[in-house]
């Protein structure tokens, strides 16, 4: 599996003024925030590392789950593999992957 360059150039826009930086990683590409990571693209999915509070809300969500860096692998449990819903809402991505790097640098404010 490797990631979609239309899901990398989407991810560093939403995260756009924070300090993220990408690596190729397995078969997808993550991204960090400072020396943490907070997401992984893979295929045509990204996935985001959420609170324990973020993931529940994030997972009740229609087609929301746990991401499997590879189809045959077991689920990061961490990470939410985010719906194309939510994909495909500029905003709405925005505010999730801004939710991740706070979680992911501990500043997790909800």
């Amino acid at each position: 599996m490797v990631y979609r360059p239309l899901r990398y150039e989407q991810m560093m826009k939403a995260a756009e003024g924070m300090d993220v930086r990408a690596r190729r990683m397995f078969e997808g590409m993550a991204v960090y925030t400072g020396e943490k990571m907070f997401a992984y693209l893979a295929d045509d999915e990204i996935g985001l590392k959420l609170s324990p509070n973020d993931r529940e809300e994030a997972l009740g969500l229609d087609g929301a789950e746990l991401l499997k860096a590879n189809p045959n692998g077991a689920p990061m449990k961490e990470y939410v593999r985010m719906p194309k819903e939510v994909l495909d809402d500029y905003d709405g991505f925005t505010a999730w992957v801004k939710r991740s790097a706070q979680y992911a640098n501990g500043q997790c404010v909800h």
